[in-house]
Order: structure tokens, then sequence, then C-alpha cells
């Protein structure tokens, strides 16, 4: 995690326009409008912002209207339908309290935290998902004094004024890994890479727990990223013998579901050969055959949340002092061997 740089005093848009050679003005206009600054002129302007990390307040702040009536929100992408959900969930609820919304997807920039000061500038507040952003870019979007919330994991809330909003991920992975060596399974494998989100970490967490309770030593997780791609190349892998396995307890249904449908077009009886679940309950974990045995988390939900908790943290609430955690549950279809 990226360390904090502290504001430079005297940081001010004089002395951004001073660095870059133009008016504050134009200053003014790269924060506000940047399309009507042509690109040189616009490049320069940024840059100085980000060498004396100025956060627009003062002079700048003065010439944009006090609430812009949007939302902010940032995600990795939107492949999948995790995405797609969480983003409907925020748009529905946002819209209802009269937001709109203004989306910025990170695996489009080049510089994802720059984007994101530049998006912080032209919202009311902005909701990020997990790792997105780094702890110095939130923290130098809570230095322009605009609210921040976080969803699924991502950047620690405390000391940096912001709210957390996840679901609920050890106890229900813990149950879930517990229901599949209930099963009798031996050899269970942990899919997905724990390092790269704290809710894969904490689900993870409740699959290690759940061995050790039966006094099992766990396997290594296979680490790997939760794309659909990311799935089929770990069922090649382990059609090819790199692994054995009973089980497979993935971090996502978009990994299961990938998984699953490469082991039975390659011949494999799911679950007679191997067990496989997944996580968030997905629509198409109900239709496959066998169906997808997963914990539900409220997706949209979360969205929804996020989109309220940013409203009321504009309106001037106090950041709640503990994360927001909704509730997750077990759903049992098929391809655990349930059935």
């Amino acid at each position: 995690m990226s360390s904090t740089r502290a504001t430079p005093p005297g940081a001010t848009i004089y002395s951004v326009a001073e660095r870059a050679g133009v008016s504050i003005a134009t200053v003014s206009r790269v924060i506000q409008r940047p399309e009507v600054v042509s690109g040189a002129t616009r490049q320069r302007v940024l840059d100085a912002i980000d060498e004396l990390h100025y956060v627009p307040l003062g002079a700048a702040r003065s010439l944009a209207v006090r609430h812009h009536e949007a939302h902010g929100l940032v995600l990795p992408e939107l492949a999948g339908p995790y995405f797609a959900e969480l983003l409907v969930g925020f748009e529905e609820r946002a819209a209802e309290l009269g937001q709109s919304v203004v989306l910025l997807l990170a695996d489009t920039k080049r510089d994802v935290d720059r984007a994101v000061r530049q998006l912080s500038t032209r919202v009311d507040g902005l909701a990020v998902f997990a790792s997105t952003v780094s702890a110095e870019t939130v923290s130098r979007v809570r230095q322009g004094r605009k609210p921040v919330v976080t969803v699924a994991g991502g950047v620690a809330a405390a000391g940096l004024g912001t709210e957390s909003i996840s679901a609920e991920n050890a106890s229900s992975a813990r149950e879930l890994t517990e229901h599949v060596l209930a099963h009798g399974r031996r050899r269970v494998l942990f899919v997905g890479d724990p390092d790269l989100s704290s809710d894969t970490a904490a689900r993870h967490d409740g699959f290690v727990a759940a061995h050790r309770a039966r006094r099992r030593r766990p396997a290594p997780p296979v680490r790997i990223a939760f794309r659909e791609n990311d799935g089929t190349e770990f069922a090649e892998r382990l059609l090819a013998g790199e692994f054995t396995a009973d089980a497979l307890v993935c971090a996502n249904d978009e990994l299961a579901l990938s998984v699953m449908t490469h082991l039975q077009d390659a011949g494999r009886d799911v679950p007679g050969d191997v067990a496989v679940v997944g996580w968030d309950d997905v629509m198409t974990a109900r239709y496959v055959r066998p169906g997808l045995t997963t914990v539900r988390q409220p997706v949209a939900d979360l969205g929804r949340l996020a989109a309220e908790r940013l409203h009321h943290l504009v309106d001037g609430d106090d950041p709640a002092d503990e994360p927001w955690v909704l509730p997750t549950r077990l759903v049992l279809r098929g391809s655990c061997g349930c059935g």
C-alpha cells in the first residue's frame, strides 16, 4: 500500500498556475471543464497538480457549484454479473435520492489514481470498489472534503474518514467448506488468490478454519484471478494432472461455473469426480446442471447501501465508527453432492 504524502504547505490554485505557466482561470477550467482546454496545456496543469499534491479547495472550489448532485462510482471493470448487479443497485438508490451517477472503470485508465482525483472534482462523493484505488488517493480525495465509501473491503477506513461496506465472508466460507468436507471429500482446493482482495482473503480464512476444526491441514490456495478465462485455464491444468482434487471451493461463481463447465465438457462428472462450489449466487448458478452450490451475498444491496450512505455523508453525517457488514447465506444445490 502506498504511503501517504502530505500536501505541501502553500499548494494553492495560484502555485499550480505558476508551476504550469498558466492563469488561475485556466487551472479552474482544467479542474471543472477539462474538455475545453487544449491537450498540452491541460497536461501541464495536471502535472503541476500532481507534483504539488494540490486538492481543489479555496479559489478553485469557489468557482464550482456547491453540489453537483452526482455520486462517483469506481469499479475495476464491468465484466461478469457481479459488477453489473452492484452498479444497478447503486444507480437505483442514487436515482431515488435524486442523484446521478458518474462511473469510472479502472481497466480503461492508464493512471487510475489520477483519474479518480479528477473525478472527485466533478462529483459530491465517491464509492470505491475494493482495492481499485490506493489509500493515498483516498486520503487526498478526503483532503478535498469529499466523502468516500469503500465497497467489498479495499483500503482501510480507519483514520481516513471513510465508511466501509461489505458482505460477511469468513463465517459463511467456513460453513460452505464444512459442508463440502461433510460429503467425505478428502482433497479440497481453494481456487482464487487471497491476496487479490480482502473479501477473498476472508473467504480463504474460513476455508482454513473449517479444515483446522477437523484437524486437517488445508492445501495451499490455487492463486489465480477471478475471471472466466482464469477458471478455464485452471480446469485445463487440473485435467492435465497438475493438481489432485475431489472438491473445489472457488472464490466466486464466475470461476466455479467456468471450471465446472470445462470439466463436464472434458467428460468429468460433477459432483461424482469432483465437487465444485462458488460464491455470489449469480442467476446462472440456479440454471446450470447440476445447480451450483454457493453462498448468496446481497450484491445489489451492497450497491444500494453504498449510494445511500454516500448521500448521507454528503449531507454532513459523520462516518460510521464500524464497517457495515451485510449477511450472507449458504445455498445448497447439486454441484456439492446434495440432491
